[in-house]
């Protein structure tokens, strides 16, 4: 997050320099001379490619998870809130998201990335994770959210994760796609 903020401060203030006349020119280490047009898309060269982030817009905040009716599914089930606009999650990439958590049965909140103010970060298809989350976020791309209702066996199952998920509990997750890695 620190390298993301340094990027956008420095893409911001070259934006902001490059508002000038566009004739303007100053020096380089190198003794050669560039516009403040040129400056400006120097950050871009220095970003690592293989970054892909939500494009600039609306700024997301914390959902509220509706109350489920009814019986839970039996199978994985996703509902895109909004189809992002960026490349698609694959295995294998490092992916990272916004989410809150709550269970099916009495729409409790018992986790929360955006209550710790910490986006949370990791590979995809690498079995940190439940499988809920392994099967529902592949193919989410950049920018979406996504809801996921997922059944115990791809969760927490019978062991349940005490004392905040019972055993046997279907989840509710509302996931947020901020980046590719």
């Amino acid at each position: 997050m620190q390298r993301l903020f340094l990027t956008f401060f420095v893409i911001s203030m070259l934006a902001i320099a490059g508002c000038g006349d566009d004739s303007s020119t100053t020096a380089s280490s190198a003794g050669e001379e560039s516009t403040a047009a040129e400056q400006a898309e120097a950050p871009e060269e220095n970003e690592a490619p293989e970054e892909k982030e939500a494009p600039e817009g609306k700024k997301k905040t914390k959902p509220q998870v509706k109350p489920q009716k009814g019986a839970p599914p039996k199978q994985l089930v996703t509902n895109d809130l909004e189809e992002g606009s960026g490349p698609a999650a694959k295995a294998g990439d490092e992916v990272t998201v916004q989410y809150v958590g709550v269970n099916y049965k009495s729409g409790k909140e018992f986790d929360s990335s955006w209550s710790r103010n910490e986006p949370f970060a990791f590979a995809l298809g690498s079995g940190l994770v439940i499988q809920g989350w392994e099967k529902g976020i592949e193919g989410m791309k950049v920018g979406g959210r996504r809801e996921l209702i997922i059944p115990p066996e791809l969760g927490y199952g019978p062991a349940g994760s005490p004392p905040a998920i019972p055993a046997n509990e279907t989840l509710v997750f509302v996931v947020d796609l901020e980046a590719i890695n």
